[in-house]
């Protein structure tokens, strides 16, 4: 990869967000939609900062933001969304590389597994996570919203798909 030589994944900081909120609408179309408020990248990022913000990562090239992961861990399971690459930048192991990053961040605290959702309908992105060695577990994923976003109108195609599956194209 020619990237290599130049490409770092770094915590998050403060002076990235527009540049992930950019990226986040370029990867995550539903990001761009104000009728789902629960889609906000601004919340999203201030959600991560007021929890375990050390597990938010981004991979920078030439000190540009390319890409994005966030991940969690509760004692019990780790969990990862918001992997997303620039699409200038896909197919170059830059995802990879930022999965291999948080997995390692979540192996460091002791997680034992770690778990992703993946829209049923983005075939591509499970298939990219299958090459990673990850494999669909035999539950069924349920959700309900709290509070505020509990409110707010779910369309109908996204209320079939697994709740808050915002593991991105990346969700990544």
């Amino acid at each position: 990869m020619t990237t290599a030589a130049t490409l770092s994944i770094r915590c998050f900081d403060a002076s990235d967000t527009d540049a992930v909120v950019a990226l986040w609408q370029e990867a995550f179309p539903e990001y761009r939609d104000t009728t789902r408020p629960h889609r906000n990248p601004h919340l999203s990022i201030a959600n991560k900062m007021a929890t375990q913000p050390d597990l938010f990562f981004v991979a920078e090239l030439d000190h540009r933001v390319i890409g994005t992961v966030m991940a969690g861990y509760d004692g019990h399971r780790g969990w990862m969304y918001s992997l997303a690459v620039d699409a200038t930048q896909r197919r170059l192991g830059i995802g990879k590389r930022l999965v291999a990053h948080a997995e390692a961040a979540l192996t460091a605290r002791g997680c034992p597994k770690v778990n992703l959702q993946v829209l049923s309908a983005k075939e591509e992105v499970r298939a990219f996570y299958e090459a990673l060695g990850y494999r669909a577990d035999a539950v069924i994923s349920l959700g309900k919203r709290l509070g505020a976003m509990a409110d707010a109108a779910v369309p109908a195609a996204e209320a079939k798909e697994a709740p808050e599956a915002t593991t991105s194209p990346f969700v990544v």
